[in-house]
């Protein structure tokens, strides 16, 4: 019994330490890549790019659920040779993560740049069929994508909206140019640097707090109303089951519960 447990503990140990290799390499790879546009630029050579229109992802339907294609950089040029616009457009690219063999991945949206937007939205049909897809509302499409899928397209949606919504200076109203990863936006006239906000807007939240797996996975359990503690306090809401956030949080201690299993 105690030989079974000591081959137990070290098969447990040895994941969890391969775990976090993995984690601190991809971690300091994509902090490479956001801080060196060089670098970037060379990890599109062979990385995949996810498509977007505006803000909604391209999807195939496979079966009962979507996949989210990726795009090799050399059909990205090809498919907006095909469509009228100019390659220099994938440096409005953003990237979003990458594999364990640091794949880089990128997202790019043809239809919200003021310049092409117009012309991306007489050719989307075209392209559509070209790609053999659709462009779906994220939302909507939430449940019926793996979680990999689901977790890489809200962040991309997320980064290519806050792009969007500041492509000018708050204080000098001139243009601001992202870097090549798009981690943050440069004012050139003041170099004000803006970074997309991983703090708390206290004008849009009442609060934000960190909770353990294990307080999670009780609030998942808990059934009826939330009553109050008898240290007065109340214990903290989670979204109803019919919420996409209720799913996502599920998902996330459900995956956290397998990963800690013995081998």
């Amino acid at each position: 019994m105690s030989l079974y447990c000591g081959i137990a503990c070290r098969r447990k140990f040895f994941w969890c330490y391969r775990l976090l290799s993995t984690y601190v390499t991809k971690t300091r790879y994509l902090f490479e890549l956001k801080e060196d546009d060089d670098a970037c630029k060379k990890a599109q050579q062979t990385g995949a790019f996810y498509l977007f229109h505006s803000l909604a992802p391209l999807l195939q339907t496979s079966a009962h659920q979507y996949l989210a294609p990726r795009h090799s950089l050399l059909e990205l040029e090809r498919l907006l040779g095909k469509f009228g616009q100019d390659a220099q457009r994938i440096e409005d690219s953003v990237l979003i993560g990458c594999s364990e063999q640091q794949e880089a991945w990128f997202a790019l949206d043809l239809g919200l740049d003021s310049s092409f937007s117009i012309s991306a939205s007489l050719h989307k049909p075209e392209m559509e069929t070209e790609l053999k897809g659709s462009f779906i509302e994220l939302r909507k499409a939430l449940f019926q994508l793996n979680a990999r899928d689901a977790s890489l397209l809200s962040t991309a949606q997320a980064l290519l909206r806050w792009h969007d919504a500041h492509q000018f200076c708050s204080r000098s109203g001139q243009p601001t140019k992202k870097n090549m990863a798009g981690s943050k936006r440069v004012c050139p006239s003041n170099n004000i640097i803006y970074y997309p906000q991983i703090q708390v807007n206290l004008r849009e939240l009442e609060t934000a707090a960190w909770f353990s797996h294990d307080e999670v996975a009780t609030a998942l359990k808990r059934k009826g109303p939330y009553t109050q503690q008898q240290n007065g306090t109340f214990p903290f809401w989670l979204p109803p089951k019919l919420a996409i956030s209720h799913q996502l949080i599920k998902e996330w201690v459900e995956k956290q519960i397998c990963s800690s299993l013995p081998a």
